[in-house]
């Protein structure tokens, strides 16, 4: 006859084993669909489905009758090149309305129209048509409910969970490497920032604004620009030659990540008398051996600190010299697998506290 004490043993040792297979399953679910998502980014196509939309041009009619005429209420963010209201257009989709005055960023409405018109990627804010008038025009994108990363990192009511910061990477160094690999020449976005990445309804990314962006052919290294850009995200050789290419965008996007670890802004203002760029602050702490003072203090702790790490020397290469950064290929490769060491020790952790709580 077994005793109550053996009975309970073989209940927990059944627990934990169910547990190890409940686990098990979901490491193997989860890796297939990243390794999925790495296959068809690297074809070209998507890796979920996604409603496939043409770019229209639409009437001046079209567009205040979607806004309310313009409504004030309706303004959600203000632009250099103009406000944005969102709107409803006729069929129902929830959209954003760029409203341009055209003898001012003329420019800016034409790049947007060439970038996005025909441009398709899930992490990559779609444009459903445009309008263009005498003197105003106006670009018509998805609503993407969730505002900007910005707001996220930095709004005193609203937080972001390691696991939600680390996907919001993934997916837009995704698109960069979309933008950067596309078959009629690489596209530079040239201002990659937490305000231009913009959060969908599931917290998904998508780079957006592509007022800056610029092609390079096919074959060609570089081509030479003035400097554009937003201070503390533009590459510092970039600042120097004035060579507009793909590397500039990996420093931006490096920039972008430390923020995501660290949750401050990319310059620090406190010190007025010598400012000091976030990469440097972080390059400081690991020579002091204080890395996980870089972490957000939100994170409350809840992060794999493994995950952190590589994140950090990423964010770090990114931002280091030109001829040293790494692909947006290799980035996505490096942020699949902090991911994966993240799940893992979730997963730990999980079982831990269950085997725990049958003691």
């Amino acid at each position: 006859m077994h005793t109550g004490y053996e009975v309970l043993l073989g209940c927990l040792v059944a627990a934990v084993i169910i547990g190890f297979v409940v686990i098990y399953c979901h490491i193997r679910r989860r890796t297939r669909k990243i390794k999925s998502s790495k296959r068809d980014i690297e074809v070209g196509t998507a890796s979920v489905e996604y409603e496939e939309v043409t770019c229209k041009q639409m009437s001046v009619k079209e567009i205040y009758a979607a806004t309310e005429n313009l409504h004030l209420s309706n303004i959600i963010g203000q632009g250099i090149a103009g406000k944005v209201y969102k709107g409803m257009l006729a069929n129902g989709w929830p959209v954003a309305v760029k409203h341009i005055i055209k003898n001012e960023h003329a420019e800016t409405f034409v790049r947007e129209v060439t970038s996005l018109s025909h441009v398709k990627h899930p992490n990559l804010v779609s444009l459903r048509g445009y309008c263009d008038g005498q003197e105003e025009c106006f670009l018509v994108y998805e609503l993407c409910v969730n505002g900007n990363l910005s707001e996220w990192l930095f709004g005193k009511d609203k937080s972001l969970s390691w696991t939600q910061r680390l996907q919001i990477a993934l997916g837009s160094a995704c698109g960069l490497w979309f933008l950067h690999i596309f078959p009629e020449g690489c596209i530079v976005h040239r201002d990659i920032k937490p305000t231009n990445i913009l959060l969908g309804v599931d917290m998904e990314p998508k780079l957006a604004d592509f007022g800056l962006s610029r092609v390079i052919d096919i074959g060609v290294s570089h081509v030479s620009s003035e400097v554009r850009g937003t201070f503390g995200y533009v590459d510092p050789e970039y600042r120097h030659n004035h060579r507009v290419n793909a590397a500039g965008d990996v420093y931006s996007f490096g920039m972008v990540l430390l923020q995501l670890l660290s949750g401050e802004r990319a310059i620090n203002i406190m010190n007025t008398a010598k400012p000091m760029s976030l990469d440097k602050m972080a390059s400081l702490l690991i020579r002091e051996g204080n890395v996980l003072e870089f972490a957000d203090p939100r994170l409350k702790g809840e992060y794999s600190v493994d995950a952190f790490d590589l994140c950090l020397k990423l964010a770090l290469s990114c931002t280091g010299h030109k001829q040293q950064r790494p692909s947006m290929e290799q980035v996505v490769s490096r942020l699949e697998k902090a991911l994966e060491i993240s799940m893992r020790d979730d997963d730990k952790r999980n079982n831990i506290s269950m085997v725990e709580s049958f003691a």
